[in-house]
């Protein structure tokens, strides 16, 4: 499922455990007997940079956080000694540290899913010359851990970590198919559905129509939802249980492509290597 709590277990088995709930047993907050509101805010103020894609005066810090000035200097401060943020090189603010790669490092190593997963992808993308994706779930986004490219990309579209709303991708979508219909609808109802781009489908019949044709060929198609000019079709991997655990996403260019010929090709390629690295 799309949404983790902790367990209320031991001190020293809780870093280590989770547990798969419906929306209905979600807590409203967290446990204030647990929680340490300082690391919260520091968070935060990292946090602030996905909003704010741009170097921040330690003013602009403050006001996003919604700490005062002290308050957010004394974590600026503190988060520089620790490398996890910078000062700009043209002096214009604070910026993400080199430290936080090497989280993201730690994550993506000892990750099991992308370990198993890095080797298929590399022939899936030998096969289609196109590039293949893997993302993973997170309630009502999907975030890409690895993306290998093609022979024309953006910038932006090179980087993992990107996130994606669940329901106007075709990764999330394909996951969506693998749920209940109650938990489905849950995540619908909770998204925002701001369109991508004038060609998202927003609408709930919409989406629910994509979700069922995803639960009927095996795999979920997106055209020019996030970017125009772009077919993306993405197959889930799933667990033991059956449940979503990540997608593979195949994507290529209208200009190269027809969605009939692209699908013949890709599909079975997409729904073999997911199903290789389920279960």
């Amino acid at each position: 499922m799309f949404n983790t709590i902790a367990l209320r277990i031991s001190k020293e088995d809780s870093r280590a455990m989770s547990k798969a709930i419906g929306p209905a047993d979600v807590p409203s907050g967290p446990d204030p007997r647990l929680f340490i509101q300082a690391v919260d805010k520091a968070f935060r103020v990292l946090e602030a940079f996905a909003r704010h894609p741009q170097p921040l005066s330690l003013a602009e810090i403050a006001a996003a956080t919604g700490m005062d000035r002290s308050g957010a200097q004394r974590l600026c401060y503190t988060l520089r000694h620790l490398g996890y943020l910078e000062f700009d090189e043209l002096g214009r603010g604070h910026v993400p540290g080199l430290r936080l790669l090497d989280r993201s490092f730690d994550f993506l190593r000892m990750h099991p899913l992308v370990q198993r997963a890095t080797t298929p992808l590399m022939e899936l993308r030998r096969a289609t010359q196109e590039r293949v994706d893997l993302s993973l779930p997170d309630d009502l986004t999907i975030i890409y851990a690895v993306r290998l490219q093609s022979k024309r990309e953006n910038f932006i579209a090179t980087l993992v970590g990107r996130r994606l709303p669940t329901f106007c991708s075709s990764g999330g979508r394909a996951m969506l198919a693998q749920m209940d219909d109650a938990s489905v609808e849950d995540v619908l109802a909770r998204s925002d559905r701001q369109p991508l781009t004038p060609k998202s489908i927003t609408d709930l019949p919409g989406l629910r129509r994509k979700i069922a044709e995803a639960r009927s060929i095996g795999y979920a198609l997106a055209l020019e939802e996030r970017l125009l000019g772009e077919i993306v079709l993405a197959a889930a991997i799933t667990n033991r249980s059956g449940q979503p655990v990540g997608a593979i996403h195949i994507a290529g260019s209208l200009s190269e492509w027809e969605p009939e010929a692209f699908q013949k090709r890709m599909a079975p390629l997409a729904i073999e290597t997911a199903k290789a690295l389920s279960g």
